[in-house]
């Protein structure tokens, strides 16, 4: 870890023409494996549900949800990255910075790159977007 403020990235295909076997497949089985791969990319998983169904047991996660953690100089490669992969398939993502959450839908790589600003402007409202 190099000490500097990560952002998390919550993210989901949210598209209502895949299924949510589809959806898995695409998330966990070739976009999860991918991201891990990346240098940009200090962590990432798939997204545990925290308001599992009543009588469940173990461990759950939301179908095709996934989550990383990505510095702050390695968000535009990351974005970019998601862009290529996922094209024009709408996405919801959540963008968190410490406390601060802001929820994104992104239905173009252009509305994608927008959720770089809003991270960076929650760097700056929390006072750490310092630069040096």
């Amino acid at each position: 870890m190099t000490g500097e403020p990560t952002i998390k990235f919550t993210f989901a295909i949210d598209d209502p023409e895949l299924d949510d076997e589809r959806q898995q497949k695409i998330a966990s089985k070739q976009l999860l494996r991918e991201i891990r791969d990346l240098n940009e990319v200090e962590k990432a998983d798939r997204t545990e549900d925290l308001n599992p169904e009543a009588g469940s047991k173990g461990f759950a996660t939301l179908i095709g949800v996934l989550t990383a953690e990505v510095s702050i100089k390695n968000v535009k490669g990351f974005l970019s990255f998601l862009g290529d992969r996922l094209g024009d398939k709408p996405m919801k993502i959540s963008v968190k910075v410490g406390d601060k959450e802001v929820n994104i839908e992104a239905k173009s790589q252009r509305e994608l790159l927008e959720s770089e600003r809003i991270a960076k402007d929650l760097l700056a409202a929390m006072g750490d977007g310092k630069n040096g």
